[in-house]
């Protein structure tokens, strides 16, 4: 059901060298930029009616407006199962607690008297956030792109979410349901790659916005490369993937649940247990067998998830080794279920979330931990940061000097400027004392 990788006995390999020997999911953006070019240049010059049209090809339904009506938000509200209300209101009252403390202030240093340089952030004017509508419903993905845009200030917030054919055309009613509790009440029945190019471009219905965030399938992250520059981008998000460097200490039932948890997620989800025990791993091994028969999602999504190039078993000598191994990996979450887990958990350097011990499981910050689970995969973790209050702010310096500080730095400026055969940089100052470099 789940290969192994045993990286025992020899010393481990370093840089990219170990990162080629473990699993990782195919996925390859590259090749998907020839198929979303054609849609986003139809959006780019025909507007909504190509957004509906590649809508009725790629979602099997043909809608007569792209703008979710109020009226159907506020049913949809309405229609909301009241355990699934009272659950996302607490997802979004602990979201709203950790990313309000992520929020910046200005701040003035005084370089020198009568020289400051104040740093202020301002959030974007407007952002699209996509929510996939695929497999599964996730307004969860809601949560995790409305309120991080909420609490750094951002103004105009629109939601797109394919159409789905059960409900009319319009985006799953839960997540309607959500936006509403968000109160976004720009919503867009859009998918796919056809969804940025709305976002980027902006159409009679759809204003263009500054930032697309929000994760969706291999066609959404080419069209945000292919677009980037035009609009900023939070991630190209790749297939979903857990991490959990586990000792003899962990449970392997939990062991197994956990990645049967993002393994549910998609045929091409990664399910990665790294251990220094031969113990766990057979453990872990036998109890994958009957609890993937006791779930949903078997033959469609988590057998071939699990037993797919990008999930492995890997064995290591110890936790040094073992630590190596998932810095390399750069997971989008870690687990870390060993002896002393708060410890290990602070040595790792390369992860999207980190989920400390048996009782902070990846699926607690799916939805309720306070924590955001829009995060870096495919190793990109190595270089980039979830989803928070300063994926929507910019950082703005404010230079303010009088006449006597500038007239103190002018010889240096005016030293590199020729220095890199610029001169007429060190003029415009000069050009401010009658054309000379003043005396100090």
């Amino acid at each position: 059901m789940i290969s192994r990788i045993d990286l025992r006995g020899d010393v481990l390999p370093e840089g990219g060298a170990l990162r080629d020997l473990l699993p990782r999911a195919e996925f390859d953006v590259e090749a998907a930029l020839e198929t979303v070019r054609p849609i986003c240049e139809d959006v780019r010059h025909r507007g909504s009616a190509a957004v509906i049209e590649w809508g009725e090809k790629f979602d099997g339904v043909r809608i007569d407006s792209i703008r979710v009506p109020a009226a159907a938000i506020a049913a949809a509200l309405e229609g909301l199962d009241p355990a699934v209300r009272a659950a996302l209101e607490e997802s979004i009252r602990r979201a709203r607690l950790v990313h309000r403390e992520q929020r910046r202030t200005t701040h003035t240093t005084q370089v020198v008297p009568g020289g400051t340089v104040t740093e202020k952030w301002v959030p974007v004017e407007r952002v699209g956030l996509y929510v996939p509508g695929g497999r599964s419903v996730y307004p969860s993905s809601v949560v995790m792109n409305v309120v991080p845009a909420q609490e750094a200030g951002v103004e105009g917030i629109a939601v797109a979410s394919p159409p789905q054919k059960a409900f009319g055309g319009l985006p799953h009613p839960t997540i309607l349901a959500a936006c509403a509790l968000l109160g976004v009440d720009e919503v867009y029945a859009a998918g796919g790659a056809q969804a940025v190019a709305m976002f980027a471009y902006g159409t009679a219905d759809c204003l263009p916005v500054n930032l697309v965030t929000g994760p969706g399938n291999i066609y959404v992250a080419a069209a945000k490369r292919l677009l980037k520059g035009r609009i900023g981008i939070d991630a190209e998000a790749g297939p979903t993937e857990i991490a959990i460097l586990a000792d003899s200490t962990a449970d392997p039932v939990h062991v197994a649940a956990d990645l049967i948890s993002q393994a549910e997620h998609d045929p091409m989800a990664a399910a990665v247990l790294v251990t220094d025990s031969e113990e766990l791993a057979a453990a872990t091994e036998a109890e994958l067998k009957p609890q993937v028969a006791a779930t949903k999602h078997v033959t469609d999504r988590i057998e071939p998830a699990l037993a797919g190039r990008q999930s492995a078993i890997v064995l290591v000598n110890d936790l040094a080794d073992g630590l190596k191994v998932v810095d390399a990996y750069a997971a989008e979450h870690l687990e870390i279920q060993t002896a002393d887990a708060a410890v290990v958990a602070d040595r790792v350097r390369n992860a999207g979330a980190i989920f400390v011990g048996p009782w902070a499981p990846v699926s607690l910050g799916d939805y309720c931990a306070g924590s955001n689970h829009v995060l870096p995969t495919g190793g990109c973790a190595c270089h980039s940061s979830g989803l928070s209050v300063q994926s929507f702010l910019r950082g703005i310096h404010i230079v303010d000097y009088t006449r006597d500080a500038l007239a103190e730095v002018t010889h240096h400026v005016v030293t590199l400027a020729e220095a890199e055969d610029l001169p007429a940089h060190g003029a415009a100052l000069k050009a401010r004392f009658g054309g000379e470099v003043p005396q100090q």
